[in-house]
């Protein structure tokens, strides 16, 4: 029986393609252990766990070389799918200190973490962060979104809490990591306004933002950026329905948005097939959303992600994109 279903076949085969890639072997960034440790370890130096690459970035800047780190999900890799390995298990069981963002960004890590034995404190640092998330609304309920670092208001809250965590870990330390955690918050405190006025460039009528799922909330409600639309939810677990495709190309065509974003954490061939279908184009720069880039890419690290993702959004929705370079301050 043929189906009414008004898709077209381009649009049908990339939605079969991405579902097949997502069971089969296409997502296999996602289940890539990465359990580094840091360069150089020393074993009287205390053993700290990051699961995200931006807790594992952070705490390498406010920590420097005064613990051994640990960082779980490698650059690239989607924490929403993580599956956690045998070494990962045994970073947690070891570890003096585990950071991790809750909220149930990385599911299956979190699963691990609250279920170790291990007496080390375990600390949801974007939830003791950001007490009140922002919650989309999903169905008949919503629910939360932990893409919170997007927002630098609340990245600079999370640094305070590995700071105070870190200084618990190591007392003697507790100054440097003071200096350390106010050198970042003026660097992300001056970020945070270049974001907005660069941001503001964007003729007014072009600031909407399509993207592949719903991880930049929290970045479009603090730079003055309305959402267009999604293909797929919160999690990248869940796939987008045929009705969903469906209705975000509607939604693009009606919110005239020049330019579409793909991710680096996901299949870019639906949300391409979506703008071929509603006829704009899709960024030639991908963002950032779940993951820090690899190192040496323009997003290794906390700062250069956000204002690579802020050069992408600029230059793909009709702005100007000046570089950004943070004084220093006495």
């Amino acid at each position: 029986m043929m189906s009414n279903n008004p898709l077209s076949n381009s649009l049908r085969a990339a939605l079969v393609a991405l579902t097949i890639g997502f069971f089969g072997c296409g997502n296999q960034a996602a289940s890539t252990s990465f359990t580094q440790t840091s360069t150089s370890t020393n074993d009287n130096l205390p053993q700290v766990v990051a699961t995200t690459t931006v807790l594992c970035d952070l705490t390498k800047q406010v920590a420097g070389d005064t613990i051994n780190l640990t960082c779980l999900i490698s650059p690239g890799a989607d924490p929403h799918l993580y599956q956690p390995k045998s070494e990962d298990r045994k970073a947690i069981e070891q570890a003096s200190l585990i950071l991790y963002n809750g909220y149930n960004f990385e599911p299956g890590l979190i699963k691990i973490i609250k279920a170790s034995k291990n007496p080390a404190p375990k600390i949801a640092v974007g939830q003791a962060a950001v007490p009140k998330p922002q919650r989309l609304q999903k169905g008949s309920k919503k629910v939360t979104d932990p893409h919170l670092w997007h927002n630098t208001k609340n990245t600079i809250r999370m640094v305070e809490v590995i700071n105070r965590n870190l200084g618990k870990l190591e007392p003697n330390e507790a100054k440097n990591y003071i200096s350390n955690a106010r050198k970042i918050t003026n660097e992300i405190t001056q970020m945070d306004s270049w974001i907005k006025s660069t941001i503001a460039s964007i003729p007014p009528k072009q600031r909407k933002l399509v993207t592949t799922h719903d991880a930049m909330g929290y970045y479009a409600k603090a730079y003055g950026l309305s959402l267009a639309g999604a293909l797929e939810g919160i999690s990248t677990a869940e796939k987008p329905t045929d009705a969903r495709v469906k209705n975000l190309v509607t939604g693009i065509k009606q919110a005239r948005v020049p330019t579409i974003f793909a991710e680096t954490t996901t299949n870019p061939k639906l949300i391409e097939s979506v703008a071929r279908e509603a006829k704009v184009k899709v960024s030639n720069r991908k963002l950032y959303t779940d993951a820090l880039g690899e190192p040496g890419s323009d997003g290794e690290t906390y700062q250069k992600m956000m204002i690579a993702n802020t050069r992408t959004i600029v230059e793909g929705l009709g702005g100007t994109y000046l570089m950004f370079e943070a004084k220093a301050t006495k």
